[in-house]
């Protein structure tokens, strides 16, 4: 499954859907279409998309709706499409929560840049900023890409947005609500096991041995922690943290069985 970011695109005009779709799918991004509000809902449910673009006039639900049902269930970035371009219809649109705003006609570079963009910002990227490399590893945010020992691993969506997170809070510790939250969504964030066995096929795609926490380490009831600093570092500090977040003990999370069928991940789009 490809890790680059996944679009949904909402509009009642097919014209604009087709447009919409062509340009950013020319610019390296995966693109679903909705016709509707209803299908838009439906649709973000379903593949859970990196963005919501939004036209605000549909027939159905408008956009402005559609956005507010779609923030009661996850945090989703959202940008508005319409033909009204007023400094008061833009206004109105970011005051009621849309990250951005593109008035119709618009060109499809205006698009692509705006898109990257909100993505930057709802990820706390800067430009030309997010590359952490580790022993053999590199991990690129903004590309969306994993290396080890400069070959690229493939990781599906689900692994990549758990990465992602742990990537973008690198040496600090990430509760388990927050990670099951921002990867599967609200209803999952008590579902700890379902946690575990991804952590666990993480691990191993970042070269953890069987039976290593390797450089994702737990701390047990707490959360999880993406380890970036040289190895050895953690043992010169004393070796209090070493022992906050080693692997040990009857919960110990290092090998996890795919007992809660994690390979529903990519049939739904990672969710």
């Amino acid at each position: 499954m490809s890790t680059q970011p996944l679009v949904l695109v909402a509009d009642d005009e097919p014209r604009i859907t087709k447009l919409v779709s062509i340009a950013l799918s020319g610019e390296g991004f995966r693109v679903i279409t909705a016709n509707s509000g209803e299908e838009a809902l439906a649709r973000a449910e379903e593949i859970r998309p990196d963005i919501v673009l939004l036209d605000i006039v549909m027939p159905d639900l408008d956009g402005i709706e559609v956005m507010r049902l779609l923030r009661e269930r996850r945090p989703v970035p959202v940008i508005l499409l319409t033909a009204k371009g007023s400094a008061t219809d833009k206004a109105k649109g970011l005051d009621l929560g849309a990250d951005d705003y593109i008035a119709k006609p618009f060109h499809p570079d205006e698009l692509a840049a705006r898109v990257r963009a909100v993505i930057r910002r709802s990820t706390g990227l800067q430009p030309g900023a997010g590359v952490i490399r580790f022993d053999d590893v590199e991990i690129d945010l903004e590309r969306r890409t994993v290396t080890r020992a400069g070959e690229l691993v493939s990781l599906s969506r689900t692994e990549w947005l758990l990465l992602q997170h742990l990537a973008n809070n690198a040496g600090k510790v990430v509760l388990h609500t927050e990670l099951l939250t921002k990867v599967w969504g609200p209803e999952y964030r008590d579902d700890l096991q379902y946690l575990r066995v991804w952590i666990s096929r993480v691990r191993r795609k970042l070269g953890a041995k069987p039976g290593e926490a390797g450089r994702i380490r737990t701390f047990q009831g707490i959360g999880y922690l993406l380890d970036i600093e040289p190895a050895g570092s953690a043992a010169a500090d004393g070796g209090a943290s070493s022992t906050l977040g080693a692997d040990t003990g009857p919960t110990a999370d290092v090998e996890v069985s795919d007992q809660v069928n994690p390979d529903q991940d990519d049939g739904s789009g990672g969710a």
